[in-house]
């Protein structure tokens, strides 16, 4: 996500940091760069030179250049008026006052409205708005029966478009069927097209009358650059849009539609879909995804993720084992399942600093070898999980067979796993904070 503006970014603040005083002129050549920086990954023009002439204005004044450290302020003040641009309006879901909540999702096709229709009803759900989802989407081929499916596997009751029927008539029968069902919000998932046309904007036009949602959330692709930002111009003017998700930035390595749209639309991004996992959606920070783009990590967004995936009891009992010195290989395979849950790269981009450190590290350490690690460990027997010691080389190649890798592989979990464990010691000896529940607080 956003890896080659933050890379071109990153060896920019490099340069700026290194020198111990700062001249008009070293600003102005480090700007340049920035705006170079932020116009080849596709950000707008016009916002691209504004906030970069905000920034200026900052920087060449004496709170910068009479400063100790004129360039750790100047990348301070880039990423005050990178979340400045990345603001605008309120970034959180409008509620209804009485019990049910209209949330319309429309977009061209192609952008994922539906599977992010089933996203948004598992964000609710883990909020403790029980979500209901209507598929009124009659114009895409098996749209329908998507939605359907994603409805059952997430456990989320689902009203089914007649395709013989109008969306129309769809949205409004959906809307009342959560009623009945006491949900606290429905979602209603529309038709797209491969471009805007007026037949398909008379449509939804149609269903905000009939439905009268609370949040109209308009679904783009941010992999289409400016083209999403133009196509939700062209929302906005004519269903009167409330809020944006962007969807596929992991995917994105530029990033130029996330940072221009809200500048442009005046539409404020209320999530954003960073995979294709039923819980890769986020709700949207401005601040946190400045950090993310200029390489500062995104501890809050981390923590969060963690107290979803970490049990507590888990935890605690972690604790006690790193400070008795009894880390096995039973809690090396937990710890391995929790980052596959959160996700291996998505995991290293919120650690501050890491994106340079992730360059740096083998290729191939990847899921992929997560899973590898974990089918070696679920190959041993439970007296070799809690006893390492007793891994010979007969016990390794039986092993490597059963799990369908390499004794090299099991070598090199071991030799990992050892690792971690002097680390472990290290910190059960250690006189600093022992709670590590702490970091989930």
């Amino acid at each position: 996500m956003f890896e080659s503006l933050t890379d071109k970014l990153n060896d920019v603040f490099q340069r700026l940091t290194g020198k111990g005083l700062l001249t008009e002129k070293d600003v102005d050549e480090a700007l340049r760069q920035v705006r170079l920086a932020l116009l080849d990954a596709d950000v707008n023009f016009k916002v691209a030179k504004e906030m970069v002439e905000r920034v200026r204005e900052r920087a060449v004044g004496t709170e910068v250049m009479e400063s100790l450290t004129p360039g750790q302020q100047v990348v301070k003040v880039v990423h005050e008026e990178l979340t400045s641009t990345l603001s605008g309006g309120d970034h959180t879901l409008t509620r209804s006052s009485g019990q049910l909540t209209v949330l319309m999702l429309v977009g061209l096709q192609g952008s994922g409205k539906t599977t992010t229709a089933a996203k948004l009803a598992l964000q609710l759900r883990r909020r403790g708005q029980p979500p209901f989802l209507v598929a009124a989407d009659l114009r895409r081929p098996a749209a329908i029966e998507q939605l359907v499916t994603l409805g059952k596997q997430l456990e989320v009751p689902v009203h089914p478009g007649d395709p013989s029927s109008t969306a129309v008539k769809v949205a409004k029968a959906g809307v009342q069927k959560a009623e009945k069902a006491g949900a606290a919000a429905v979602i209603i998932d529309t038709g797209g097209r491969l471009h805007v046309d007026d037949e398909m904007m008379e449509e939804m036009e149609a269903m905000r009358s009939a439905v009268s949602p609370h949040e109209v959330l308009l679904v783009v692709d941010a992999m289409a650059g400016q083209d999403a930002v133009r196509s939700a111009q062209e929302f906005h003017q004519r269903v009167d849009v409330t809020g944006l998700i962007m969807t596929k930035l992991d995917g994105d390595a530029r990033g130029g539609a996330a940072i221009s749209i809200t500048q442009v639309t005046g539409v404020p991004i209320k999530f954003i879909g960073v995979g294709e996992k039923s819980d890769a959606l986020e709700p949207f920070y401005p601040d946190r995804l400045a950090s993310r783009i200029l390489g500062m990590g995104d501890v809050l967004t981390l923590v969060e993720k963690a107290q979803e995936v970490v049990d507590e009891k888990q935890a605690k009992e972690l604790e006690k084992k790193i400070h008795k010195a009894t880390f096995d290989l039973e809690d090396f395979l937990q710890q391995f399942q929790s980052v596959k849950k959160l996700g291996l790269g998505q995991l290293l981009d919120m650690i501050p600093g890491f994106s340079q450190v992730k360059k740096r590290m083998p290729t191939e350490f990847d899921e992929k070898q997560l899973v590898r690690f974990e089918a070696i460990i679920q190959s041993m027997t439970s007296e070799e999980r809690h006893n390492p010691d007793i891994l010979n080389g007969k016990r390794r190649r039986r092993i490597a067979m059963g799990s369908g890798t390499t004794p090299q592989d099991v070598n090199q979990l071991i030799n990992q796993f050892v690792q971690t464990q002097k680390l472990m010691r290290q910190m059960g000896r250690s006189k600093g904070p022992k709670d590590l529940q702490s970091l989930f607080k």
